[in-house]
């Protein structure tokens, strides 16, 4: 493996100005290319007073419209996509409300940026030429699998395309074909350190959930292996938007180049510079972090690991609060597995954490819980094996009760 080496210095290395000058041309090629549609997108840039992409700068673009994924929606399945329907070569999405998932069109443009910037990740994480990557993201829809697919085929190693699930056979094929990259969601990478022993993982690229420092030092103890952690959504392009490398400090970089990053009151909004299906001009993300300055021998901007999403943020008796600050306190006392359930069957809210435990540690963590958030919450001790373990996708970490809702078997 090497060590955390950029796959394109000329672009990752670029001087700052010389990138700054790069991504605004492409924002005004955007901009242009979405004033010629009569898309949302555009009728916002014209009400806006924009009329060519001349008329915006890089350091003026806060004062631009924004796109949510209520628009997404309700613009369903492709009313913000530019690219015409015979340039579109896949779609994949993530899930809605209602059952009405958020579908983005690929060009094939698109899906070698996204293969670019994963190789990039894959790159940076160590992976080369001779590695071999067991994927256990699920393939499909869902942009997990395929992102480290494409990535891993650009980056010239081997994938082993696993997809998820299927935890013995998962276990099998590592102990068998000695993969020194590992690809999966982080709870599902503690599942899988449940049942392997002795093995040739050195380094794992974990993501699609929100997950603390806390467990990545579990992550890492119980696999032997570095734990690093990569940020995607489908609405930009999916996995490898920004992603850690070997020596970037336990922030991650962003491939800025092609995906424009700024933050407003927390929250990471992203512009697709290049993409050419659906691109997405000032995209509210709903995640919260923070953005960083470069460091090391690249000169990209790094973002903080996910504090959390703007709708997981949890307001208990005044008290702000995200499910990552509990699992902070969790991961320091007892087992990966827990729950935590916002209880709101009566007038007054109610915060509860479900662990696998003993009553000593419920005493410790009911404590600790209260100094950490500055709230009480009701810890529940439950035997092993009583959490559900992930087996396929994100791990259900938040539960909200409301009036008439039975609670979860073991807690009352």
């Amino acid at each position: 493996m090497t060590a955390g080496a950029p796959l394109d210095p000329k672009i990752e290395c670029m001087d700052p100005e010389a990138r700054h000058e790069l991504q605004e041309q492409r924002l005004r090629a955007l901009v242009d290319r979405l004033l010629s549609t009569d898309n949302l997108q555009g009728a916002r840039l014209r009400d806006s007073g924009v009329t060519r992409g001349t008329d915006v700068r890089l350091d003026e673009i806060h004062l631009l419209p924004t796109i949510s994924k209520q628009d997404l929606w309700d613009h369903y399945p492709f009313g913000l996509r530019i690219a015409p329907q015979e340039d579109i070569v896949c779609v994949h999405g993530s899930s809605g409300t209602g059952g009405r998932p958020t579908l983005i069109p690929y060009t094939a443009n698109d899906v070698e940026i996204w293969a670019t910037v994963m190789a990039r990740a894959l790159k940076g994480a160590g992976a080369t030429t001779s590695s071999i990557v067991h994927n256990a993201y699920g393939y499909g829809l869902f942009t997990g699998g395929l992102g480290v697919h494409h990535g891993g085929l650009k980056l010239g190693a081997t994938v082993i395309p696993m997809s998820g699930g299927m935890t013995e056979r998962q276990v099998r094929l590592i102990e068998d074909l000695r993969p020194d990259v590992l690809c999966c969601t982080p709870s599902y990478a503690l599942r899988l350190a449940e049942d392997l022993g002795e093995n040739s993982l050195q380094v794992g690229i974990f993501g699609a959930e929100p997950w603390t420092d806390e467990m990545r030092l579990e992550i890492q103890q119980r696999l032997d292996i570095r734990a690093l952690d990569i940020y995607g959504l489908s609405e930009i392009i999916g996995p490898g938007v920004a992603c850690e490398s070997l020596d970037s400090e336990g922030l991650l970089n962003i491939a800025e180049d092609h995906f424009y990053p700024e933050t407003e009151d927390g929250e990471l909004i992203f512009t697709t510079l290049t993409k050419t299906g659906m691109p997405l001009l000032r995209y509210r993300t709903g995640d919260v972090a923070t953005l960083h300055e470069p460091a090391g021998q690249r000169t990209l901007r790094r973002m903080s690991k996910l504090k959390g999403r703007k709708d997981d943020m949890l307001v208990i008796r005044g008290v702000n609060v995200f499910p990552t600050e509990i699992e902070a306190v969790v991961l320091d006392l007892a087992s990966p597995h827990y729950l935590i359930v916002e209880d709101r069957r009566t007038t007054t809210a109610q915060l509860h954490v479900a662990v696998e435990s003993t009553e000593d540690v419920k005493r410790q963590l009911t404590s600790k819980l209260k100094e950490r958030l500055g709230i009480t919450c009701q810890v529940h001790v439950l035997e092993l094996g009583k959490l559900p373990r992930t087996e396929v996708g994100k791990a259900q970490r938040l539960a909200r009760w409301t009036q008439g809702q039975a609670p979860i078997d073991g807690l009352t």
